[in-house]
């Protein structure tokens, strides 16, 4: 195990342990290196590496502090990297997507409040207004709002931080783009508002039903684009 991944597994091991719990400053440098059996450099790096995916939190001149440890905030980075991703993995975390999000969905059912379902229904109110056609960017704003919405009602930070990862605003957009040149905004605004009528309902299952549709259609899409471009490259 390289040195710096060693200082990372003690400095995890105190977090883990309870020895330091969120919000706690981590004791001085040379104390935290001594007593670890690290030398200041590779603590150093680990202190680093640890403040990058938001485990620890360095503030100049006060000292290194755990976080809240809360998911949203550690699992940013996965949103990071999904945004960063190859084309050709799109694929991989919209099946992810399709097996959590209508489980978030369903549970959304029973929990959202009716000012969240007036927001949802202002959000597709705002894209089929005839003052003009939305922006690319403006359809994948709206469909992240849209979603974000409906699995925040869920209830599930851990749950509602995954998916938030999942699909970020670049990815988002990536498909969007190609949804405005096949012409498939108006059935994605139907299968929005279909989502919408059951969970006005209340009706777990058939807005677990149609969050699978809607998830899996933009899969089978995108499976089916790529299939097309793959053949004529």
């Amino acid at each position: 195990m390289a040195v710096t991944d060693e200082a990372i597994e003690k400095i995890k091991g105190m977090i883990v342990s309870g020895a330091l719990r969120p919000g706690d400053r981590l004791p001085k440098e040379s104390e935290l290196a001594a007593e670890l059996g690290l030398s200041r450099n590779s603590l150093r790096e680990a202190v680093r590496a640890l403040s990058l995916i938001r485990i620890l939190d360095v503030r100049q001149g006060d000292g290194t502090y755990v976080t809240s440890l809360d998911p949203q905030l550690l699992l940013e980075a996965l949103g990071f990297v999904v945004d960063f991703h190859r084309d050709d993995t799109t694929l991989e975390y919209l099946a992810v997507r399709r097996l959590l999000e209508p489980a978030a969905t369903a549970m959304a059912a029973s929990r959202i409040t009716d000012a969240e379902l007036d927001r949802l229904a202002g959000l597709l109110d705002a894209l089929d207004a005839p003052a003009g056609e939305p922006s690319v960017e403006e359809l994948a704003a709206a469909d992240l709002e849209f979603h974000r919405t409906i699995v925040g009602a869920a209830g599930n930070a851990v749950l509602s931080a995954l998916l938030d990862g999942l699909s970020g605003p670049a990815t988002r957009a990536r498909v969007w783009r190609g949804l405005v040149r096949q012409g498939a905004v108006a059935r994605t605004l139907h299968e929005h508002r279909a989502i919408l009528a059951a969970l006005r309902d209340r009706d777990a299952e058939a807005a677990r039903s149609w969050a699978t549709v809607h998830v899996a259609g933009v899969e089978q899409w995108l499976r089916a684009t790529s299939a097309a471009l793959g053949r004529i490259g």
